[in-house]
């Protein structure tokens, strides 16, 4: 059978696990882009940190090779849409948990209109409908290239491919209700008010 490879965790947990601020916005993440758990921001977060301390690394070093590594770190960001052209080291420093969350494939078939919700994407890639350049992917945490943004669809078998699926139905008119919200008002305000409508009574 030989030797099992040991399997190591691809994320880092944060330091300070129990902070109030931390917990909010990890609520916040999570119920936007549909993620199942946790570990997927951590996921997230370990991939900014190690280009972040790449960047750190490179703005003070100088070199031909630190030309060539630069370049080729932000050829990667630039071709994964996490970083616009024409960015630098800086900019990387500036990149938010958003910034990578926004490349994954769960939330690039949301925004494409291939899905209701981001909890639908996930469904229908776990559910292998989904491809990407002709590939089938099976996993919603699949870092979408910019040129790979055209060719995400629907499996040719899959019944999703037909756009009449009533799953694939995206409302198109919403329905607008206005709700009459009154101020709140303080008590002079309030007496003021009763004054004048009394006031008219008697002219009428």
């Amino acid at each position: 059978m030989g030797d099992p490879r040991k399997l190591r965790k691809q994320y880092a947990t944060p330091m300070h696990p129990w902070s109030a601020e931390a917990l909010a916005e990890e609520r916040i993440l999570m119920k936007e882009y549909g993620l199942k758990n946790k570990k997927e921001i951590y996921r997230a977060n370990t991939f900014l940190k190690k280009y972040r301390s790449i960047a750190k690394r490179l703005a003070t070093s100088s070199g031909t090779q630190v030309e060539k590594e630069t370049a080729q770190v932000l050829g990667k960001l630039v071709r994964l849409g996490i970083l616009p052209v024409g960015s630098g080291l800086s900019d990387i420093l500036s990149l938010q948990s958003r910034d990578i969350l926004e490349r994954r494939l769960q939330t690039r078939v949301f925004r494409l209109g291939l899905a209701r919700s981001t909890t639908q994407a996930r469904q229908f890639i776990t559910h292998r409908h989904v491809m990407v350049d002709g590939v089938e992917i099976s996993s919603p945490s699949y870092l979408v290239d910019v040129k790979e943004d055209t060719t995400v669809t629907f499996r040719g078998k899959s019944s999703l491919s037909n756009i009449e699926h009533p799953e694939r139905s995206i409302v198109t008119k919403e329905e607008v209700v206005e709700e009459v919200v009154e101020e709140p008002q303080d008590d002079a305000t309030k007496f003021e008010k009763e004054m004048e409508k009394v006031q008219e009574e008697k002219d009428e």
